[in-house]
């Protein structure tokens, strides 16, 4: 697909690694040879990452695999601090652009700062649905896609929850706290990017 080879291009300028791939299982067979059994896993919330079925044999194959999606509330914070320090860190985000700028908007911020400094390797999951033509695009596709389709996942009172749209709420509860760009690959990080040519995730 002529797209997907654009933005594979695009990437690539920017020091980054990209693949595409035409199903969740091609992708996660490669995901998991990028892994050793002596490694520290972490991932950041990610459906897309839950979409692909990875995590049990992440357990299996590695030495331990961090996720606060399954631990006790209690036990999430001191996960999170952990998982910075990770040697493969895997996640998704929720838009590219075609000139392979990756732009993401967190709630609590953890998942943005693991993507660009601490962990030794970063693996991104997109699906064609997050590229986006341009900022304004990739703005509007977060906040009228991903951001309320999480915030209904989380039970979060927000109004973008209720309406699909943003109204800038200044709710505690709101998703969009940090936003980050990154537009080239991090200096200390291994950094790739997994591109699946169907839709997956937020």
């Amino acid at each position: 697909m002529k797209k997907i080879e654009n933005l594979i291009g695009n990437l690539r300028k920017r020091g980054i690694e990209a693949k595409s791939f035409e199903t969740k299982d091609d992708l996660k067979k490669d995901l998991l040879n990028e892994v050793n059994k002596d490694d520290l896993v972490a991932i950041g919330g990610s459906m897309s990452i839950d979409q692909i079925d990875v995590y049990d044999d992440l357990v299996e194959k590695s030495k331990e695999v961090l996720w606060h999606w399954k631990v006790d509330p209690s036990e999430r914070m001191e996960l999170l601090r952990k998982a910075i320090f990770s040697d493969v860190y895997l996640s998704s985000t929720n838009a590219i652009l075609e000139d392979g700028r990756i732009i993401n908007i967190d709630g609590v911020g953890n998942r943005v700062a693991s993507m660009f400094f601490g962990p030794k390797k970063v693996i991104l999951v997109c699906g064609i649905n997050k590229v986006c033509n341009d900022y304004d695009d990739a703005m509007n596709r977060i906040k009228t896609s991903a951001c309320p389709n999480n915030a209904r996942r989380l039970n979060l009172n927000v109004p973008c929850a209720k309406i699909d749209s943003c109204v800038d709420c200044k709710s505690e509860q709101r998703m969009c706290m940090v936003t980050s760009i990154i537009e080239k690959k991090p200096p200390t990080i291994d950094f790739k990017v997994y591109i699946l040519n169907e839709e997956i995730g937020y």
